[in-house]
Order: structure tokens, then C-alpha cells, then sequence
């Protein structure tokens, strides 16, 4: 599972012209599910993404989460995360799970967000996406469960 956070003042998602997500301060979470993705997964990266420190404290330091600035969740499925582009010109996308496996764990995700009590927002899965955002910061994370893993 890989979710790219960009820490946004507000951002919105779009889809035929009507917006059917938007958030206020927090991080828009672009979250792709790769094949073998499961429960684990989901738990290791929600707990990680809520308790990341990059929230400005009262003297402007990366020293609150999710949780302690009050900050909202705008998730947006994007199976583009698992590109390979090692070979060729045009990406492969074979990590990337399926649509019957991605689409219930990117509501799982979006429901342990909510367990937290955060404010969660989502797109629609699979359907065309116009994404937009303030990046505050501008603040950038990648964060990938293969990767928590080995650590």
C-alpha cells in the first residue's frame, strides 16, 4: 500500500463537474493498493499517517499530528502510484490490485481514518477525478508499507 500525503490548507475533488469531496487543513491522501495488500496494511499506514508530527505548534515547528491540529482526510484512490516505469515509455501497472481487491481496502482505509475521529472525505473510485489543492508548506510524504516493513 502506498499513500503520497501532501498537507494541504484546503483541498477538493471533482468529478463531472461536481465537487464530491473537500476537506479544510489536514492531508489530501492519494492511497494506491498493490496486489497482496490486506488489513495489516491498512492499520500500519493509518496509524502512521495520524500520528505523523508535521503540523506547526504554536512556534511554527513539525510538532503535531493529524490528531492534535483537529485536521481532515480528502482520500483519493489512484492505482497510478504502482507505475513501473523501468522498461519502455508507457507504465505497467501489475502491482497495482485489482478493483475488486482495491475498492473495499480503500474503504477500509477511509473507515480507520474515521475511527480515529477525523473528518474523512473521499473521491470516487475508478471514476475521472479533476484534484485540487493548496499544498501547505509545501509539505510532501511518501510513505510505503513495504518499506515500514523493513524498517
Amino acid at each position: 500500500m502506498r499513500a503520497l500525503l501532501q498537507r494541504v490548507s484546503r483541498a477538493s475533488v471533482t468529478v463531472d463537474g461536481e465537487i464530491v469531496g473537500q476537506i479544510g487543513r489536514g492531508f489530501l491522501i492519494l492511497l494506491g493498493i498493490g496486489q497482496g495488500d490486506g488489513e495489516a496494511e491498512v492499520k500500519a499506514l493509518v496509524d502512521k499517517i495520524v500520528n505523523l508530527r508535521v503540523f506547526p505548534d504554536d512556534e511554527g515547528k513539525m510538532n503535531r499530528s493529524l490528531l492534535d491540529s483537529g485536521g481532515a482526510s480528502l482520500v483519493v484512490s489512484q492505482f497510478t502510484l504502482y507505475a513501473d516505469v523501468r522498461k519502455g515509455r508507457r507504465p505497467s501497472f501489475i502491482e497495482a490490485a485489482p478493483p475488486a481487491l482495491a475498492e473495499p481496502l480503500v474503504e477500509r482505509f477511509m473507515t480507520a481514518l474515521a475511527a480515529y475521529g477525523i473528518h474523512v472525505a473521499g473521491g470516487v473510485f475508478g471514476a475521472h477525478m479533476d484534484v485540487e489543492l493548496v499544498n501547505d508548506g509545501p509539505v510532501t510524504i511518501w510513505l510505503d508499507s513495504e518499506q515500514m516493513r523493513r524498517a
